[in-house]
């Protein structure tokens, strides 16, 4: 089967991404070929495709999340969610590959996608929801607390914010003025950024603050953490991994054993909120597949007003 797919062909960056035709392998045993609808798009997408160094990696698969319809599926194959057949809608999340029009991914890596979900929603579901979650559970945040949670406006701060209100946990949310309507949408009490922003979130919170969440990464979003919580082990960061070094809190990464585990473990939960009209993934732009390098500049630019998916 002939496919068209994106692909790093070296660790530059967008200038050494190549849209290519290609031979599609089609399914064996545990795998599922999925025909593409939609495919997330993400700032690891690009940083994956620049943390590179070894040669033999080349050319790398760019896209971790899809969705789309089972196109064929490999002999004695159940995918993660049960069952499976040609022509279901599903999603998956961790592939290798998605910036393509259809692709073979291991199918407990596949779940049903929910009638509820759009396309460009259902593509960009798990990335940010399992970030967010493992967040909430490496801090250990508890119902009733009251967290800080920087670039609360952002694709996974907006989870948080969602998954925090199920939870009974108030959310003291950083954001620019104009995304503070998001903010309040989502559950989060928006406080703005700049000098005296510790100053403030202590005026808007009526209790201690817990925990705190960082998915901005400036000084300004650490130094404010730090002055605010007392318990370091619960100041918790995607973004800035050297200053946790330095200062002493939690770097969070996807491919650390323990989070990796957490978040395949929450996929499903966090597939039947969305079914349930419970945790709301914000679609703010498509772009054709063909325009895969301007997709990631726009994310990459900042405040892309939610999330951005690619088009077959």
């Amino acid at each position: 089967m002939r496919v068209q797919r994106w692909v790093a062909t070296g660790f530059g960056g967008l200038d050494d991404f190549a849209f290519i035709d290609d031979e599609l392998t089609p399914p064996g045993p545990g795998e599922v070929t999925i025909g593409v609808r939609a495919a997330g798009v993400n700032p690891a997408d690009l940083k994956h495709a620049q943390r590179g160094t070894d040669p033999s990696q080349l050319p790398l698969a760019i896209g971790y999340e899809v969705s789309g319809q089972i196109l064929a599926i490999g002999p004695d194959t159940e995918i993660a969610s049960g069952d499976g057949a040609v022509g279901d809608a599903v999603l998956a999340f961790r592939v290798q590959g998605g910036y393509a029009t259809a692709l073979t991914v291991p199918a407990s890596k596949v779940f049903a996608k929910p009638a509820s979900l759009d396309e460009p929603s259902a593509a960009n579901l798990l990335l940010a929801g399992c970030t967010a979650a493992d967040m909430l559970r490496a801090a250990r945040v508890e119902r009733d607390e009251t967290i800080i949670l920087h670039a609360a406006s952002g694709a996974v701060g907006v989870a948080v914010l969602q998954l925090a209100r199920l939870r009974g946990i108030t959310v003291i949310g950083t954001a620019r003025a104009d995304s503070f309507e998001r903010v309040r949408e989502f559950g989060g009490v928006p406080v703005e950024y700049g000098p005296g922003l510790a100053d403030r979130v202590r005026a808007a919170g009526s209790r201690e603050i817990a925990a705190a969440l960082d998915a901005a990464g400036t000084d300004e979003a650490i130094d404010t953490s730090l002055d605010l919580v007392t318990d370091r082990s619960r100041i918790v960061t995607i973004v800035s991994h050297q200053r946790a070094a330095d200062d002493g809190f939690v770097a969070l990464g996807g491919g650390q054993p323990e989070s990796l585990e957490f978040r395949d473990a929450v996929r499903s939960s966090l597939i039947r909120l969305a079914s349930a009209g419970d945790l709301v993934v914000p679609v703010a732009r498509t772009f054709p597949l063909a325009d895969a390098r301007a997709a990631l500049e726009f994310v990459s630019g900042g405040h892309p007003g939610g999330k951005v998916a690619l088009i077959p």
